[in-house]
């Protein structure tokens, strides 16, 4: 299994790291040839107006949409979740060139700037039944968005508590509702999305739960997938040390 990592700006290196893990070839992908030749794509988090500028730079994005349509497994992380969005709010001015295909609102920097970063537990009752483990996952949310509407189609993996401060949220005129809880992590189809940043942290099972997903559109196409390298027994997960230290 082949699996791509968009590499144009952003936490790309810690996805290949954390895919290495589970015994799976993580792929750079800078050019939009190369998307001909894998399997399965992750968009990673980063600086999403930044990554959006880059991509247009380099004409990726008819290519991305095109992917996406094809029923690809796609996942993005953080900015990653934003490129999926149908609609996204909250940007510069100006907006930003979006992927599409998960419909869903997502705010942009919902909860604030760099200085505003942290941890939080989720409950991620959906992820351990198919994964095993804990039923919490420690969530690292960076200058982080967050879903504010989903569509029918959407199932709905993780949701976090807004801090009181933020219950209000008068970052964009856009969106004035009072809010206790933003979903962070949806699953449509073919399409993952989380607004945290698992790579970071020594837990694979979101990374596990993706490959699955790679695996079960192989199966679909009469396309056996499988991940060579991976001595893990079903349902074990591998903990090496943590890239992110707090």
């Amino acid at each position: 299994m082949t699996v791509g990592v968009l590499a144009l700006q952003g936490s790309f290196n810690e996805h290949i790291a954390a895919l290495r893990r589970l015994g799976v070839t993580g792929l750079e992908i800078r050019r939009a040839e190369q998307l001909q030749s894998i399997a399965a794509l992750i968009i990673p988090g980063g600086e999403s107006t930044t990554m959006a500028k880059l991509a247009e730079c380099h004409n990726m994005f008819p290519a991305l949409r095109k992917f996406v349509k094809m029923g690809k497994p796609v996942w993005g992380t953080c900015a990653g979740l934003i490129f999926l969005a149908n609609k996204a709010i909250g940007q510069k001015a100006g907006g930003q060139e979006l992927v599409g295909g998960l419909d869903c609102t997502v705010h942009r920097n919902f909860f604030g700037s760099q200085i505003q970063s942290f941890e939080a537990d989720l409950s991620i009752p959906h992820l351990a039944d198919k994964e095993g483990g804990p039923s919490n996952f420690r969530g690292i949310f960076i200058r982080a968005p967050a879903i504010l509407e989903v569509g029918p189609e959407v199932e709905v993996l993780a949701e976090v508590s807004v801090p009181s401060n933020k219950a209000t949220n008068s970052n964009s005129s856009e969106c004035s509702q009072e809010l206790n809880k933003v979903i962070v992590a949806v699953k449509q189809g073919n399409l993952l999305g989380t607004a945290f940043h698992p790579e970071l942290t020594a837990d694979t099972r979101w990374h596990s739960y993706f490959l699955k997903m790679v695996s079960e559109v192989g199966e679909a196409t009469s396309s056996v997938v499988t991940a060579s390298g991976d001595s893990s027994a079903p349902g074990e997960h591998k903990y090496d040390l943590p890239i992110f230290l707090p």
